[in-house]
């Protein structure tokens, strides 16, 4: 269900920031179910923060590009 780095490549700085903003939301939640123990899916855990991090490199990968255009 993972995020493909192509895809997130594709979408725009806005766009990115905005899965981001739900990705961590969804961590939150996910880190909310385990403490109350009702979490069935703990790789899913796994799976959000590896998501979170790939759209933070390609984030810096995008400033990156834009800071060696300027």
């Amino acid at each position: 269900m993972g995020m493909k780095a192509q895809e997130l490549r594709d979408k725009t700085p806005e766009q990115l920031r905005e899965d981001l903003g739900a990705l961590k939301k969804e961590a939150f939640n996910l880190r909310f179910q385990q403490a109350t123990g009702q979490l069935e899916n703990s790789s899913r855990i796994r799976a959000v923060r590896r998501d979170v991090a790939r759209v933070n490199t390609i984030l810096n990968q995008k400033a990156a590009a834009a800071a060696s255009e300027a």
